[in-house]
């Protein structure tokens, strides 16, 4: 472990509101060793959009890693050119020219469809009865696998996602993100014999046509459900409970003060949907007066950058007026997420103008708990119409 100076936290207390810890750690140890996570935590801005970027030192290759035990090898845990071709071979599905031109009209008519079902219920979760089928369908034709209900592609999306923050060992989360990436192995199997006959602009033909080998199609796939389904449904329901319990900032959204775009860019640095970035110490080198031996397990803390006191005034409000662009909820470095303009344009879009135009008394009507440290957003946002 890194000789970094120890915070302890409580995990229970860190996974419903980690941003007091995170705060204690900005202000007094920046660069600190958490025990309780077995990692030494980034939780400066400045020091995380640099350091990313040293993939020499911070490397996303985890040999033996719980990502690669659950989802097979991937672009996230591959560096330099072997990531960078694959990467390449990723951008004909996700690119903005094909998110704009093929996938925001899927997008658009998903989200009506959906309001549609919606409309005579007069209320819902926003959680689960609107943005987790909303991704999940978006995801379900984005990567090719439509035989996969928006259900199980959520439920599949999750129980991996758990299974490689499972940091605790826990065995029946480690068996349950084991049957969810052997379901979108069947799940890849079934639909790759179909694309074969007639490709299309989806993830799965897009690799399969690229030369890409079965298992490294597999393990991309599986990287892709894990934030291609939590980032925009934890932003979907997440902004729509901050525009609702923020009025006034709705309001300028309405006068033309500021724009959906506007609001989903400051919702990612309020709440960023994935918190954290695992990296390993490639090379023993010291930062800022902390030694890293080589193996050392580090968490740069992407959701504690976006609420860094240097870079945000009064970070921990929800403003629609400030500069966003020292946020970071993306990554700064080469593994910046490839599906952002893709999750951009549904939640931004359409996902959340569509459903406050539909339902223009959109309210709130119960408690709206958050949970998470390292994905992050609500797991209920109760509202009637």
């Amino acid at each position: 472990m890194s000789d970094a100076p120890i915070t302890l936290i409580d995990i229970g207390s860190f996974t419903t509101d980690p941003y007091p810890a995170l705060a204690h750690m900005r202000r007094n140890t920046p660069i600190t060793y958490v025990p309780e996570l077995a990692a030494t935590l980034l939780t400066r801005r400045d020091d995380i959009h640099t350091q990313e970027k040293r993939t020499q030192v911070f490397s996303s290759v985890q040999p033996g890693g719980l990502m690669g035990q659950i989802m097979g090898l991937n672009m996230m845990r591959k560096e330099a050119d072997d990531h960078m071709a694959e990467r390449r071979a990723l951008f004909p599905a996700l690119s903005p020219r094909t998110v704009a031109n093929h996938w925001a009209p899927m997008f658009e008519r998903i989200v009506a469809e959906r309001l549609d079902t919606l409309a005579p219920m007069g209320g819902c979760d926003l959680v689960r009865d609107y943005a987790m089928p909303v991704s999940g369908a978006a995801l379900c034709a984005m990567t090719g696998l439509t035989d996969l209900t928006p259900a199980q592609m959520d439920s599949a999306s999750q129980q991996m996602i758990d299974a490689i923050a499972n940091y605790a060992a826990n065995p029946e989360v480690e068996a349950a993100g084991m049957a969810a990436s052997a379901l979108v192995d069947r799940s890849i199997d079934h639909r790759l014999a179909e694309l074969r006959r007639t490709p299309d602009h989806s993830i799965l033909s897009v690799l399969d046509h690229a030369g890409m080998p079965r298992d490294s199609i597999g393990g991309n796939i599986k990287v892709i459900i894990g934030g291609g389904q939590n980032e925009p449904r934890d932003a979907i329901a997440g902004l729509l409970w901050a525009l609702l319990t923020h009025p006034e900032q709705r309001r300028m959204i309405d006068r033309g003060d500021a724009t959906y775009l506007d609001a989903f860019a400051e919702y990612a640095r309020f709440v960023a949907p994935i918190q954290m970035a695992p990296r390993m110490i490639a090379r023993r080198d010291t930062i800022k007066g902390v030694t890293f031996d080589v193996g050392d397990r580090v968490f740069l803390m992407f959701g504690s950058a976006c609420r860094d006191e240097a870079h945000f005034e009064n970070p921990d409000q929800f403003d629609l007026t400030r500069n966003t662009s020292p946020a970071i909820p993306f990554g700064a470095g080469p593994h910046f997420c490839a599906g952002a303009a893709a999750a951009r344009t549904l939640v931004a879009q359409y996902a959340i103008p569509l459903m406050l135009n539909r339902f223009p008394n959109l309210r709130l009507c119960g408690p709206a708990p958050f949970h998470g440290w390292a994905f992050r957003g609500p797991t209920s946002v109760p509202v009637a119409w």
